[in-house]
């Protein structure tokens, strides 16, 4: 197991690295527990997720209609698919993701030993990696993680356990950062941060003197820095500023209303300048271009042929404005219509890891439905918005030449 013993300012801390779905990682982590016996256990984790650790009825409750009226459909999918690659990886060793965390727990719970969870909760983490990335990052990351889900290749016990390497995890580290660097500053560089701040307030409850932390190995060596910053004063342990949303710029608010101005002003202008023909042409491509990809995209997720219609006649509407996107009133006639079954809840962690389980699974045939008729209307908005603005440039060109 991947280990880092700090001595700071009296408080012995014990990082363990673990690697997520290793069968290893849990008795070493049972076994340091026991053996050192410390004042608190911290574990990466959540409340939100330590409650659900056990829990295998959640997903009966979960209301599909209200997670896409929160605008919460992006969310939800990558969350289901990054659980099902996890759960997918550790089915091959025998182990469910989470296993190594709740052998600290439970450890921690054998000697009454206080258990704490120091991680920033999980809707938090994925809502502020969505607002860091742009239309293209978004949909770049949901379909790494659906592509991850569904892929079919074997991972090795050895493969996993080497997750624990610093070699292996720097490089895997690199490559993400590579690939999507706003994406990797919220999953890693704040988690860092976050983690090592709530490990170390938690060590100055009740006089405690050693912790054990629990962390998956990619976190060892931010965590350490942070700790020692923290430790020498030069960092403070104020998480307020990672744990919020970050506010919209006023840049981006103003651009995400400038190009759908802009789009209806020339279409007023092929009126004005070009009479009803070149006015109607211009609508026209505007219209077709939303219309038939969003449509497209509903068609391809498998939507009921209503929710296809509200996807193709809602996205000309919708791609004005950037508020709302077709995608949720796609998705929500798409759940009207074939409304998720309990059974759709209870299958959905095994359904998302195949194509034949997503289009199967119903619950995951809305959020697909949601996610392929939003990146039609976005296609079309840019192909249409394209159409119209070569065109009115060489109506105008023609005009003054």
């Amino acid at each position: 197991m991947s280990q880092v013993n700090l001595n700071l300012n009296g408080k012995e801390i014990i990082l363990l690295g673990t690697a997520h779905v290793s069968r290893e990682s849990c008795e070493e982590v049972k076994n340091a527990i026991s053996e050192k016996k410390p004042s608190v256990v911290a574990i990466e984790l959540d409340e939100q997720r330590y409650a659900s650790l056990n829990d295998n009825e959640k997903w009966k409750n979960l209301d599909i209609i209200k997670v896409l009226k929160e605008k919460k459909g992006f969310l939800l999918l990558a969350n289901l698919a990054l659980a099902s690659f996890q759960k997918r990886m550790g089915s091959n060793i025998g182990v469910k993701p989470g296993d190594e965390m709740r052998a600290g727990i439970d450890a921690a719970k054998e000697l009454n030993i206080p258990c704490e969870m120091v991680d920033r909760p999980i809707q938090t983490t994925l809502r502020r990696a969505w607002a860091k990335n742009s239309a293209a990052g978004r949909v770049k990351l949901l379909s790494a993680l659906l592509a991850s889900a569904a892929s079919n290749e074997e991972i090795s016990g050895e493969e996993i356990e080497n997750l624990k390497n610093k070699s292996e995890m720097d490089g895997m580290m690199s490559e993400l950062a590579n690939f999507m660097p706003g994406v990797k500053e919220v999953l890693i560089d704040e988690r860092d941060f976050y983690l090592a701040a709530h490990i170390w307030e938690t060590l100055q409850k009740d006089e405690r003197t050693s912790c054990i932390a629990v962390l998956g190995a990619g976190h060892l060596q931010g965590v350490q820095s942070h700790l020692e910053k923290i430790a020498a004063g030069n960092e403070s342990t104020d998480t307020k500023a990672i744990s919020t949303l970050p506010k919209k710029k006023t840049s981006a608010k103003i651009i995400g209303w400038i190009i759908p101005i802009l789009i209806i002003a020339l279409i007023v202008a092929g009126f004005v300048w070009g009479g009803m023909k070149k006015g109607a042409d211009l609508l026209g491509a505007w219209v077709f271009w939303n219309a038939a990809l969003a449509g497209l995209g509903a068609l391809i997720a498998g939507g009921h042929p209503l929710t296809v219609l509200m996807a193709a006649v809602g996205a000309p509407f919708t791609s004005l404005c950037p508020l709302v996107g077709v995608g949720i009133f796609a998705g929500i006639v798409q759940a009207f219509i074939c409304k998720p079954k309990v059974i759709d809840m209870e299958n959905v962690m095994d359904d998302v890891a195949s194509i034949k389980g997503v289009y199967k699974n119903r619950l995951l045939r809305v959020l697909l439905v949601f996610f392929l008729s939003s990146v039609g209307s976005s296609i079309g908005t840019f192909v249409g918005g394209s159409q119209i603005v070569v065109s009115i440039v060489s109506f105008f060109k023609g005009l003054f030449s």
